[in-house]
């Protein structure tokens, strides 16, 4: 899992991190409210744990506006000592996904969190549409105008990330560390993948989906956002 955690106390910040990072996650942190945001909406994250009493800002209107401006919205675990009723019912106003009281117990942390990103893909939709383009996760097959396209398992993904994202660009990196995590290979090979990618997608249709972004990365647009 790929977990943002946004908490301004820094020891707790450090169990946190140590012990989920112990358990193969990979964690990001940010200490602020408005940094927690940044890294919200410029990544995908699995969970987000999001503590309530941040120096900047409070953790709701945090919540609010990554509900709200994310992309693809993940699931957010509130942590927070404001136990009562009322607090509860202010978070999941605001589109809080679950709430763990302080003090906490590291290892129900780490089964609520594993709970939260087992229920966002049991919703997730099994298809996706965009325009005349079609896929199918589960049988990871792809078609454009009803015909079948041509993919590697790697092309897929990277394609199913770009429509996830639309109408936003996604960065080479982003695509590196979703496809082959900790351990990218050369930027070459990105460059091939996405080469294949562009021949099955585009090369048979008039108009072109796959679009580079300069000093950025990638994204799709639509055959009409070109007239």
């Amino acid at each position: 899992m790929k977990i943002l955690l946004i908490e301004d106390n820094v020891a707790i910040a450090s169990q946190v991190i140590e012990f989920l990072g112990a358990q193969g996650c990979e964690l990001d942190y940010a200490e602020r409210g408005q940094q927690g945001i940044d890294l919200a909406l410029n990544d995908i994250f699995d969970v987000i744990l999001l503590d309530l009493n941040l120096p900047d800002m409070d953790g709701l209107a945090v919540c609010e506006r990554i509900k709200k401006e994310a992309d693809v919205t993940p699931p957010i675990l509130m942590l927070t000592a404001r136990d009562s009723y009322a607090d509860k019912a202010a978070g999941f106003g605001q589109g809080a996904d679950d709430y763990l009281s302080k003090p906490f117990d590291l290892r129900e942390l780490m089964l609520r969190c594993r709970a939260l990103a087992r229920r966002t893909q049991l919703h997730r939709s099994q298809s996706l549409n965009l325009g005349d383009l079609h896929l199918d996760l589960s049988q990871k097959q792809a078609s454009r105008a009803g015909q079948a396209l041509a993919l590697t398992s790697i092309g897929f993904q990277i394609l199913t990330l770009l429509v996830e994202s639309y109408p936003q660009a996604v960065s080479r990196s982003l695509i590196s560390h979703k496809i082959w995590s900790d351990s990218p290979p050369d930027s070459d090979a990105l460059k091939s993948h996405i080469y294949s990618l562009r021949q099955a997608l585009d090369k048979p249709y008039p108009q072109a989906m796959l679009k580079t972004v300069m000093n950025l990365g990638y994204k799709l647009e639509l055959p009409s956002e070109d007239d």
